[in-house]
C-alpha cells in the first residue's frame, strides 16, 4: 500500500504534528470525500504502508523530525513555482525559505526523494511566456543538482478554480505557445541536469525529451526501497494520470496555503471553518466521529515482491 500525503491538502506545512502523531499511533481516520458517514481506518505501520509520497508547498515545519519516519520508504512533491503573493498568498519566501529548503531537504535525504514540481503552469499579462521562461532557468539554476526531476502542468479550470481566479485575467494559451515553452524548458534543464515530464497532461511532447509523469512512483519507491512492488495504475485518477495505485489521508478544504488555482478548497470561508475543528491528537485530520458515522477498517496489505 502506498500513502498519499496529499493531494487533498499541505500536510507537510500545517499537519505536521498530526501527521507525526498518526504514525506513532499506526493508524489514520479518513472520510470518504464522497459520503462524509463512511470513515476508513487505514493503518500507517511499516509492515503494509510500501511508501509515502508527500505534496508539500513547504515542508519547514515536519524537517526537524524526519528521523521519526526512519522505517518509512518516502519522497517529496516539492512545489516551487514563479508567482507572488497575488496567486500563492500564504507561501513564504521563495528565495529566502522555500529554496534553501528544497535544497536542505535534498541533503539530507538525498536528490532522488525531492521531485521538483513547477505547475500548474499560468498565462497573464504577468505572467507571460517571457516571465515563465526567465524564471524555470533561475529556479533550475538554484535547484541544479538538488533534484533529478521537474514536473510541469498547465492550469486546468475546474469550476472552482474558474471562480477563484477570475480576477487574475488569465488566458488559455496556444498548444504551439505550449509546445514553445516546453522545447525552451527543456533546453534549460538539460544544461543543469534536470529531467522533466509532465503530470496528467494530453499533449505528446517526447520529440523534446519530455515524457508522461509518474508521480506517485513504482519505480522510484522500488529504487529507495530496494524492493519490487506489484502495483497497477491508480484507476482513480484520471486516464493521463501514470500514478500507481495509492491511498490519500488527507481531506478537501483544509489547505490554509490560499493559492488561488487550487482545485481542492471550493472557498476560505469553508477552510478556516474545517481548520478550526482540527486537532493534532484526533485521528481525523478535522472534526470528531459522531453517531452517524460508520468506522470501517480498510483491508490493506504490502505489496512488496508479490507474485
Amino acid at each position: 500500500m502506498i500513502i498519499s500525503a496529499s493531494r487533498r491538502t499541505d500536510i507537510p506545512t500545517y499537519y505536521s504534528e498530526w501527521f507525526y502523531n498518526r504514525i506513532k499511533e499506526g493508524f489514520v481516520y479518513v472520510r470518504n470525500p464522497m459520503n462524509s458517514h463512511q470513515v476508513s481506518k487505514i493503518p500507517l505501520t511499516p509492515d503494509v504502508v510500501d511508501g509515502i509520497v508527500f505534496w508539500t508547498k513547504n515542508p519547514i515545519p515536519m524537517m526537524n523530525r524526519l528521523r521519526e519516519l526512519d522505517d518509512h520508504i518516502y519522497y517529496f512533491q516539492f512545489t516551487i513555482t514563479p508567482y507572488g503573493t497575488d496567486i500563492e498568498p500564504n507561501i513564504p519566501s521563495k528565495k529566502d525559505a522555500i529554496i534553501p529548503a528544497f535544497q536542505e531537504l535534498s541533503r539530507t535525504l538525498g536528490k532522488e526523494r525531492v521531485i521538483w514540481r513547477y505547475d500548474p503552469i499560468l498565462f497573464n499579462e504577468k505572467y507571460t511566456f517571457e516571465y515563465h521562461v526567465r524564471s524555470f532557468k533561475a529556479l533550475a539554476n538554484r535547484l541544479a543538482g538538488y533534484t533529478e526531476k521537474c514536473t510541469v502542468s498547465f492550469l486546468d479550470f475546474y469550476k472552482s478554480t474558474r471562480k477563484n481566479t477570475s480576477s487574475l485575467k488569465i488566458y488559455d494559451a496556444s498548444m504551439e505557445q505550449k509546445k514553445r515553452l516546453m522545447c525552451k524548458f527543456a533546453e534549460i534543464a538539460k544544461s543543469v541536469g534536470i529531467d522533466i515530464d509532465t503530470c496528467a497532461e494530453k499533449i505528446d511532447l517526447s520529440k523534446f525529451g519530455i515524457q508522461h509523469a509518474h508521480c506517485i512512483d513504482k519505480e522510484r519507491l522500488e529504487r529507495i526501497g530496494g524492493f519490487r512492488l506489484n502495483l497497477e495504475k491508480d484507476k482513480t485518477q484520471r486516464a493521463e494520470c501514470g500514478c500507481v495505485a495509492s491511498i490519500d489521508i488527507g481531506a478537501y478544504g483544509t489547505c490554509r496555503n490560499g493559492c488561488l488555482y487550487c482545485y481542492a478548497n471550493h472557498s476560505q470561508k469553508v477552510v478556516l471553518r474545517n481548520c478550526a475543528q482540527h486537532d493534532p491528537k484526533s485521528p481525523l485530520l478535522f472534526g470528531k466521529i459522531s453517531d452517524g458515522d460508520e468506522v470501517k477498517i480498510r483491508k490493506v496489505k504490502s505489496c512488496k515482491d508479490c507474485r
